[in-house]
């Protein structure tokens, strides 16, 4: 069996007045995160590491920013189009482990709907997916509250 590991980070400007979409749910909060999708800075990461686990470089290669066609775009679209390409290279995924930082809103509370909203997306079991979140102590972009960032490592195999 062939095995492989990836990562990803990403990084979102928080804005007034714009929607946050985190891990596939909307949550309530003043401040949403800016991009040319719909800025779902959680989902980003996993592709990241799911594209970059099986060599098939990021998600801005596959999906540009410059795209009109990705303009508000939901990420969990852009997530089932990666399952697609690690799958149709012979590729699982085993398992997804991710971070997120942020000052607020608090991101434990919307944990488990996050992670039923993924594994129904990916088809995966739920125990399959971790996400963790943390704050930086009111240290940097994040503490600050101007931004969102995230880390996501995933493990991959060919059966």
């Amino acid at each position: 069996m062939k095995i492989r590991t990836g990562f990803g980070y990403d990084v979102h400007q928080l804005r007034e007045g714009l929607d946050f979409w985190l891990g596939g749910i909307k949550i309530p909060h003043t401040h949403g995160a800016l991009g040319h999708s719909d800025a779902d800075v959680l989902i980003h990461v996993i592709c990241d590491a799911l594209l970059g686990a099986a060599n098939m470089r990021d998600i801005g290669y596959h999906f540009a920013d410059t795209d009109p066609q990705y303009k508000g775009i939901d990420s969990k679209i852009l997530l089932r189009e990666v399952l697609k390409l690690i799958r149709n290279a012979g590729y699982e995924v085993s398992n997804i482990d991710s971070t997120v930082c942020l000052q607020e809103p608090k991101v434990n509370p919307h944990i488990p709907a996050m992670k039923t909203c993924l594994a129904e997306v990916m088809q995966l079991p739920e125990e399959d997916i971790s996400i963790k979140a943390t704050t930086t102590e009111k240290l940097g972009f994040v503490g600050k509250k101007e931004g969102v960032a995230a880390y996501a490592t995933v493990l991959i195999y060919k059966p």
